[in-house]
């Protein structure tokens, strides 16, 4: 079954964007055990030395509903139970995208078997 997974990252190689201050996210879609780029959403950042927007968060998350699992490389709780209400998991990571990505690939398998 095919699932989206947004990742945050300014170079498009490297997750290295924080959450609530990403500009952008790099949507991927996973088939199998494969993957591939789809398309770039543009978000709003919700987090600014430490004051947050509480609608600009509910904003970045109805953006990436149809995502199973966002990669950042930093977030917050509040950003996360946001995510986890819709269904989304949050992984707080620091690699390259393609990494993350196989690693995520086997996540999902090994818990999928264990069900």
């Amino acid at each position: 079954m095919a699932y989206k997974v947004a990742v945050a990252s300014s170079d498009g190689k490297v997750i290295n964007q924080h959450f609530g201050r990403a500009t952008k996210f790099l949507i991927f879609e996973v088939n199998d055990s494969k993957y591939k780029f789809v398309e770039q959403r543009d978000s709003a950042p919700f987090c600014n030395n430490g004051e947050h927007d509480d609608s600009k968060l509910l904003s970045s998350v109805e953006a990436l509903a149809d995502c199973r699992a966002v990669l950042v490389a930093q977030i917050g709780q509040g950003a996360v139970v946001a995510l986890n209400e819709k269904d989304i998991d949050a992984f707080n990571i620091h690699d390259l995208i393609e990494e993350a990505l196989e690693n995520l690939v086997q996540y999902y398998s090994d818990k999928k078997e264990q069900q």
